[in-house]
């Protein structure tokens, strides 16, 4: 490679990693790319080097760092706005994150399935009844894992329109003066929501952390605003993708379709594997604090290292054959949900989730099939967390 690959590149399949990274599947298990500003950084491609560097504290997540990598214009004019949970290193991290677990363990996630059923299941009654064809986005793939969020956190799913848009336009644009607007009028919807509940108390998580956090000094408004934030939006956003794009998938492969209706069971093995297969928080990124030794290379103090999902996912080292959807891998070894102290908190939830809503849309709609060329449906760009934009379909 004489010149370093740009990073992040739009995919061309939605499913697929950019045709551009083809020379980074070439050169596991690191290698370097060029940012939009020009910065060159590290790259991890190789699945043993990324779980190794996620776990090495030497690598930070604290966006305010001097030198932190960042992907794209709008990323970067949050940097000096208070993170959480991703944005910061322990002893900070590791003090939010105690915070939260307790809500989002296997044991609570298992108490909530009946709910996510009885919300997947309005959702289709509600598309049944207004007949096909339907967005499959805006009719289900992004209500499902809002109303659960809203519900768990204790947020008026009322208030729905209005955070889902800002959302979109904290991660996706067009521009960075919309992403700090965005930003703040989250932070401001929240602080109204937080300062109302103080008064008037629900039995929501946010409550919860009011109650017991907030009061007791452990946390300040501002920190549980930036907590509140990621959750919010976390907590849709990425379900949202999976279960639209998880459909995509699974309609454009129909022998593994039919293997996955005429056994139940493998949906949970499915579930893993297109966690796997599809990647969409692509980009995970970090700061050297010291001079880092692995594979043969050195990372240098102040260098960025970025994860590429889509490809460490794609490891042939690691899962044989990668491009082809196997629900019979057997592994769950993937970094789809990252890896070390800053894995994804919410991976339970988002796994029942997506069970939940494929199995049954699969069962409750056996003649479900794309209601416009899959060539023409629009999928998210490449510097975001991937999915459909919308998803046409019929039955």
């Amino acid at each position: 490679m004489t010149e370093p690959v740009t990073f992040p590149q739009d995919r061309t399949c939605p499913y697929q990693p950019p045709p551009g990274y083809q020379p980074l599947r070439a050169t596991r298990p690191l290698t370097r790319v060029s940012l939009y500003d020009g910065r060159e950084v590290w790259v991890v491609t190789g699945l043993a080097a990324a779980r190794e560097l996620l776990a090495d504290p030497r690598l930070s997540s604290d966006r305010e760092r001097e030198g932190f990598p960042m992907p794209n214009p709008r990323f970067a004019v949050l940097r000096n706005r208070r993170p959480a949970l991703l944005g910061v290193d322990d002893p900070v991290h590791n003090a939010q994150r105690r915070m939260l677990i307790p809500s989002f363990t296997v044991k609570r996630t298992e108490a909530l399935r009946p709910r996510i059923q009885e919300i997947v299941d309005r959702r289709l009654d509600a598309m049944e009844a207004q007949g096909p064809p339907a967005d499959l986005v805006s009719a289900f793939a992004l209500p499902v894992p809002s109303m659960v969020i809203c519900a768990l956190l204790g947020v008026p799913y009322a208030d729905h329109d209005f955070f889902e848009e800002q959302a979109r336009r904290l991660l996706r644009g067009p521009g960075p003066a919309d992403t700090e607007e965005a930003r703040r009028r989250l932070d401001a919807y929240l602080g109204e929501l937080i300062d109302r509940k103080q008064t008037e108390p629900g039995d929501g998580l946010l409550d919860e952390l009011i109650q017991r956090r907030l009061a007791e000094g452990a946390l300040d408004s501002e920190e549980l605003i930036a907590l509140s934030t990621i959750l919010l939006i976390a907590g849709h956003e990425t379900t949202s993708n999976m279960i639209s794009l998880g459909t995509f998938t699974l309609l454009r492969h129909p022998e593994q379709l039919a293997e996955l209706r005429s056994e139940d069971s493998l949906m949970s093995a499915a579930v893993e594997e297109l966690l796997r297969y599809l990647s969409i928080a692509e980009g995970l990124l970090r700061l050297a604090t010291e001079d880092i030794e692995v594979a043969g290379v050195t990372i240098r103090k102040g260098e960025g290292v970025v994860f590429s999902t889509s490809v460490i996912n794609r490891d042939t080292d690691a899962f044989p054959e990668p491009d082809t959807l196997d629900w019979h891998r057997g592994n769950r070894h993937h970094v789809a949900f990252g890896f070390g102290v800053h894995q994804c908190l919410g991976q339970n939830l988002a796994r029942a989730e997506m069970d939940i809503a494929l199995r049954t849309l699969f069962t409750r709609l056996p003649g479900l099939r794309l209601a416009a060329p899959a060539d023409e449906i629009p999928f998210k760009p490449g510097d975001t967390i991937q999915g459909m934009l919308e998803l046409p379909v019929t039955w």
